[in-house]
């Protein structure tokens, strides 16, 4: 059942990310962590995570933004490579928290770094951070949302299908 149900998750949040929704309030660090914490082949929970975005972007439009992005949430699956106690909701919660910052600090680099906004110097990069914390909190509430509900579900599935089929 695992074998269904992960990458089912991990679609069907991909799918949310296509329909209109506030800025920045998107399933992806969310699903980054959960094919972190799940799917046992680092290589495979990485190819996941590319794969769905690669597709997500091509219908949403690619951007200059994408290489920061994509980097942020390889960083994510491979930090929650290390998540040991995937039955408690609260350490789903704090890897929220940390994936959330990790995609802040990485991503912002990026728009200071390859963008025109902020002038490349330590002010810059501050200002740039600084401009970028109202988003940090559709970041952040998106992710704990998401994650809680992909946990939910996993849990209740595996719950319920090992009842109806022993052996799943």
């Amino acid at each position: 059942m695992n074998k269904l149900i992960i990458p089912l998750i991990i679609i069907i949040a991909t799918l949310s990310r296509l329909i209109p929704h506030p800025p920045n309030f998107t399933p992806i660090i969310a699903m980054s962590i959960f094919s972190g914490a799940y799917i046992a082949n680092t290589r495979n929970s990485i190819l996941i995570i590319v794969l769905t975005m690669l597709i997500s972007d091509y219908v949403i439009g690619f951007h200059s933004l994408m290489p920061w992005i994509y980097i942020s949430l390889v960083m994510i699956v491979l930090l929650n490579k290390t998540l040991n106690d995937k039955k408690r909701l609260s350490i789903y919660l704090i890897a929220s928290i940390q994936s959330s910052l990790i995609f802040f600090i990485v991503s912002n680099f990026g728009v200071w770094l390859t963008g025109t906004l902020y002038s490349k110097s330590v002010i810059g990069l501050i200002n740039c951070y600084a401009m970028a914390i109202p988003f940090f909190q559709n970041t952040l509430f998106s992710t704990i949302i998401y994650s809680a509900c992909m946990w939910s579900v996993y849990h209740i599935v595996n719950r319920y299908s090992s009842r109806i089929l022993p052996n799943s």
